[in-house]
């Protein structure tokens, strides 16, 4: 899911930082901008590693107006969220037979659970 994070460029003796304005208190630097992405999606994944919920993203134009946001610029960066620790919750459908039985082989060829492959799917159909 596309979040909007504010970026302060480094230079040759800082790194360039990001905040969360979605995510109060989580923060993240890299020395290289190609290595934000991957830094972003670690502290994101350690912010919520307690099982709170992940908010939805705020609207970037609004953000923008935010006088608090002065000197560096807004990214938007995709968040996996299907990587992010919340807190599970049990529930019971009912699904045809047979899809259940492609849902399980297509899970077990991709090393990944019946439910994971389910929780995959509701988000990237959502995010749609």
């Amino acid at each position: 899911m596309l979040y909007p994070i504010y970026v302060h460029l480094g230079d040759d003796t800082h790194a360039h930082s990001a905040t969360f304005p979605d995510f109060p208190g989580c923060f993240s630097a890299a020395d290289e901008l190609n290595d934000l992405p991957a830094a972003v999606q670690e502290a994101v994944e350690a912010h919520f590693s307690d099982g709170e919920e992940v908010p939805a993203p705020s609207d970037v134009t609004t953000l923008a107006a935010n006088p608090d946001y002065q000197g560096g610029l807004w990214m938007l960066f995709d968040i996996d969220l299907s990587k992010v620790s919340t807190k599970s919750m049990r529930l019971n459908i009912t699904l045809p037979e047979n899809l259940v039985h492609e849902i399980d082989a297509f899970a077990k060829a991709h090393h990944m659970t019946r439910s994971g492959f389910l929780a995959q799917a509701a988000n990237k159909a959502m995010q749609h």
